[in-house]
């Protein structure tokens, strides 16, 4: 890459008094000058013999070896250099300023002369040694004054130092193949050379480091007793505080890994140079105490100044913008705000509360208010933050690399809350992209894409909850589940509006829990929140994320858990949030196959990457410990688990060991649900898992017969059960003998793992129908068998979930845009008493399935259910028994025949004196026909069912009937 060349001309913003403090620093160089040649010259006199007899010495030597070569003319070298040696005591009593011109003058010959040694023979060196002999005393103090008095730079552009030393070179070797008689002129014309030079000197370092090195290659001239020691080392010159070159393209180019060590404040020699980057600033100014300090600006929005201070001050910034002018602190004077043992976790792959240390953080910063800004982003060249704050230009505020992490950072004082930004990334190719946070805690409300600042200040109140919760485990309690999408339960409702209706609405209906949808960010709402963007933002459509925290405190006050869809198997392909985060593959897959998703037109997570682990793990605690959640359903696991997931064969490459499974996705969800068990007691993981999978809801440590560890859920939707059972439901009743194994095949498997069943919205959307509309018959029928499914499910092993609007029988199917059909239940419809039955029989489903442990204690354990009738496919009649853990038992019979059962004799335990009805959905007040039974039922010692007592039912059509003991 070719470096941007410095801005020539003149500056617009140069000042008067900026010129003008040029001029003292010019006179103080000359007058460290003058006292460095009196003393060298002074040096000299005094030891003008020790020099001539050094030179008569040096001049016997060098005519010994010059007759060798040529008698003739050594002996005319010889004569002239004697000459000089007498002509030069003269030359040392003149004048000191005649003196200075001759020593330059001696010196440039010098130079000339060594460089022609080395290329022009026996004869020329010979003479060449005569010369530096006769004058060797006083070359040492010459160059030493030459070293202290350094050239006046020029603003001109100055000819490199190897275009000068290749010019010199050949100048002394044409100098000393001249002849003798010629001596004379080429020493006047060295001169001139001379002078015209100082004139020219760059003021590159470059040059003066090529002159040195040609000074110390050169032969050296013969010894002399009596020279002159090499005067002290002068104190180092200031430097230029101006930013240079190649750090100035890199800063406008956004391709600087380290700003701060070039912007702010720094020790140099000379002082403290200070420089700033305001590119809409008329001004800057340093303000250090009482000290204010204009920085000369250069040129792009570049501002520097040297301070004659020996340390960084505390200092602050003044800018003068057109109409105001602002004190503010130096983003670049502070270190880092993120910690070592923050980048070494992340590094790891191991910070359990990354939200701790990515992102946007408002904090206090060695005594100062503002935000700290971090991102993961290994293959950028640069990364700046743009926001509000600075008008969306990027190029003010670079942020630094902390290492081989990856993560950058900078701290921006007086950014607070409430501030939009984003990360302008430049990519490998060079290329600018500007994306969101992706651990944005706060979004603009879509469709903008903005991140937000932001901090927490709600005050929770659901202590007494979060003290509870963990007393019993979720598949050995009351489970039951409403479903809820937020944006359609109550059109147009708020966070808080929700909280004040929500609650009430699903503690009347009894429910145990709630079940979220969508919450996490996302940017399409036809996706119902299954593709997300701000993985660590609630939705910004219904309020803040304190808003929803006031939620979850208020669903927790009323007795209920909050469950939340979490999506960890894949993300959206914007341009503005993960695909390609940094310009590659970074969050997804660098294989294409691998991270295509065939289904859904997004990108899977690469599950192989610690750091894409560790996000996603990060992100299921954030949600259980910030915002107090107590489950997480996670969506699509059956995508995440199967490499050949929906892809046909060529499309998918087998794992190591040659099998489908994606090792790295079950070492992705055992290290989720581990450490989410660890840090959050109480909580529960779900997955929605399609297949047959070993061991979803299996301990993560212990193997089963495919030689993998559990995945370590907590329990797993029973998506067989609810296929097999709705399929049933939908067939005539006449039909239904043909396919009564539907509703039997369940409990094969029933104990494989902690199951849900699940009546979720995928069944109510995209054509479906809803749940009522999928049972046949006329009105009264339909819902009479939804009663008798739904009274079926209850008591079946497992925990239940409803999604919304199923509970008062909708005919409508789902729409997000639309929401449950409330007016159904407003007393003014007609048929507003059919609606409210089936809202009535949910709310005492509920209310008999909490206080009867028998339907939930014992959900995943065998001795909990017993068959009484699983063969009666003729009568469309299934019967069992639920048992708790101390063996009370619970009746449940279902006749699924469109005509009652008058009499029907089933099997009972001989030890029930009684049994009562405790529910009956063919009861008149749920809109059946209401043949019930309100007197106990007492057994007869006759055997029935392989037991030793049966009772006789009347069983009502298309009806549930429940009976415990008396």
């Amino acid at each position: 890459m070719t470096d941007r060349p410095p801005t020539s001309g003149s500056d617009p913003h140069a000042t008067a008094a900026a010129a003008r403090a040029e001029q003292p620093a010019a006179a103080k160089k000359t007058a460290r000058k003058a006292p460095a040649k009196k003393a060298a010259a002074e040096k000299t006199a005094t030891k003008k013999t020790a020099a001539t007899k050094t030179a008569k010495t040096a001049a016997k030597k060098t005519t010994t070896a010059a007759k060798a070569a040529n008698p003739e003319k050594a002996a005319k070298k010889t004569a002239t250099a004697k000459k000089t040696a007498v002509a030069k005591k003269a030359v040392a009593k003149k004048a000191v300023a005649k003196k200075a011109v001759a020593k330059k003058a001696v010196a440039k010959k010098a130079v000339a002369k060594k460089t022609a040694a080395k290329t022009a023979g026996a004869a020329g060196k010979a003479a060449a040694e005569t010369a530096k002999a006769a004058k060797g005393a006083k070359a040492a103090p010459e160059k030493a004054a030459a070293k202290k008095a350094p050239a006046r730079q020029t603003p001109t552009r100055q000819p490199t130092a190897r275009t000068t030393a290749t010019a010199t070179t050949a100048a002394a070797t044409t100098a000393a193949k001249k002849t003798a008689a010629k001596k004379s002129a080429v020493k006047k014309t060295a001169v001139k050379k001379t002078a015209v030079k100082k004139t020219a000197a760059p003021k590159t370092a470059a040059r003066k480091t090529a002159v040195a090195k040609t000074a110390v290659t050169a032969p050296a001239a013969a010894p002399s007793p009596a020279a002159a020691p090499a005067p002290a080392a002068p104190a180092a010159a200031p430097v230029s505080p101006a930013v240079d070159a190649a750090d100035r393209y890199r800063l406008l180019d956004g391709t600087h890994h380290d700003p701060h060590a070039v912007l702010g404040a720094h020790p140099v020699p000379g002082g403290v140079a200070v420089r700033a980057y305001r590119p809409y600033a008329l001004g800057v100014a340093v303000v250090a105490g009482d000290r204010q300090v204009e920085l000369r600006h250069d040129g792009e929005g570049f501002f520097s100044g040297l301070l004659p201070l020996a340390d960084v001050p505390e200092y602050r910034l003044e800018v003068a913008y057109e109409g105001t002018v602002q004190v503010v602190e130096d983003a670049y004077r502070f270190l880092p705000a993120l910690g070592e043992l923050d980048l070494h976790l992340i590094g790891e792959g191991r910070h359990e509360e990354l939200w701790r240390a990515l992102g946007a953080q408002p904090m206090t910063h060695e005594g100062v208010e503002g935000t700290r800004f971090t991102v993961w982003a290994p293959n950028a060249r640069g990364v700046r933050v743009a926001g509000d704050f600075n008008l969306w230009d990027g190029a003010a505020c670079p942020m630094r690399s902390l290492g081989g992490t990856g993560v950058w950072e900078l701290f921006v004082p007086g950014v607070g809350e409430g501030e939009l930004y984003k990360f302008e990334i430049t990519r490998p190719d060079g290329s600018k992209t500007l994306r969101a946070d992706p651990m944005a805690r706060r979004t603009e409300t879509p469709p903008a894409t903005s991140s937000v600042v932001h901090a927490s200040h709600h005050a929770w109140e659901d202590g007494e909850w979060m003290a509870r919760r963990a007393e019993r485990p979720a598949h050995e309690a009351p489970f039951s589940v409403y479903e809820v999408h937020l944006a359609s339960w109550r059109p147009g409702l708020t966070y808080r509006q929700l909280a004040e209706q929500l609650p009430a609405y699903v503690k009347d209906l009894g429910f145990t829990h709630v079940e979220l949808m969508p919450v996490a960010e996302h940017p399409f709402g036809g996706s119902w929140g299954y593709q997300v963007t701000g993985f660590y933002a609630p939705t910004a459509r219904l309020g803040t994320p304190d808003d929803f925290k006031y939620l979850v405190d208020a669903l927790h006050q009323a007795g209920i858990g909050v469950i939340m869809d979490w999506v960890p198997a894949h993300f959206p392909r914007d341009a503005w949030a993960l695909a390609e985060f940094d310009g590659r593959p970074l969050y997804e897959h660098a294989d294409p196959l691998r991270a295509a998703h065939p289904d859904w037109g997004t990108l899977e997570f690469d599950f192989g990457r610690r750091e894409v682990r560790n996000f996603l793990v990060a992100n299921a605690v954030f949600w259980c410990e910030e915002f107090h959640i107590d489950g997480l359903r996670v969506d699509a696991v059956a995508s995440m688990l199967y490499l050949d997931y929906s892809r046909e064969p060529g499309q998918w490459t087998p794992n190591e060991h040659g099998g489908r499974e994606n090792l790295d996705a079950v070492a992705f969800l055992q290290e989720m649900n581990a450490t989410v068990y660890r840090r959050a007691p109480g909580v529960v993981t779900v997955a929605e898992e399609s297949t047959a999978w070993d061991g979803v809801t299996r301990s993560t440590h212990h193997r089963g017969p495919s030689g993998f560890g559990g995945l370590g859920f907590g329990l797993k939707w029973n998506m067989g059960w609810m296929h097999d059972s709705l399929d049933y439901m939908s067939h005539e009743p006449v039909h239904r003998r043909y396919h009564h194994g539907e509703m039997t095949f369940s409990m094969v498997y029933a104990y494989s793992e902690n199951y849900v069943l699940p009546i979720s919205h995928d069944e109510v959307v995209h054509g479906k129908g809803s749940l009522v509309s999928k049972m046949p018959g006329d009105w009264w029928q339909q819902r009479a068998n939804l009663r008798a499914y739904l009274a079926f499910m209850w008591s079946h092993p497992g925990k239940q979930l409803l999604f919304m609007g199923q509970e008062f029988a909708q005919g409508a199917e789902w729409s997000e845009m639309r929401g449950p059909d409330w007016w159904l239940l407003d007393p003014n419809w007609g048929a507003a008493a059919d609606h409210r039955g089936v809202l009535d029989l949910v709310r005492d489903l509920n209310a008999v399935y909490r206080d009867t442990p028998a339907l939930w204690e014992r959900d995943v354990h065998p001795d909990g259910f017993q068959w009484v009738v699983a063969d009666g496919a003729e009568d469309n009649v299934l019967a069992y028994l639920r048992y708790d853990a101390d063996g009370a038992p619970l009746l449940a019979v279902s006749n699924f025949a469109s005509a009652p059962r008058h009499d029907y004799r089933l099997g009972v335990p001989d030890d029930v004196p009684a049994w009562v009805e405790v529910l009956n959905t063919d009861a008149g007040r749920y809109g059946g026909s209401d043949v019930v039974h309100p007197d106990p039922v007492k057994p007869e010692p006759q055997g029935w069912h392989g037991r030793p007592a049966s009772i006789r039912l009347t069983l009502p059509p298309l009806a549930t009937v429940w009976l415990r003991p008396a």
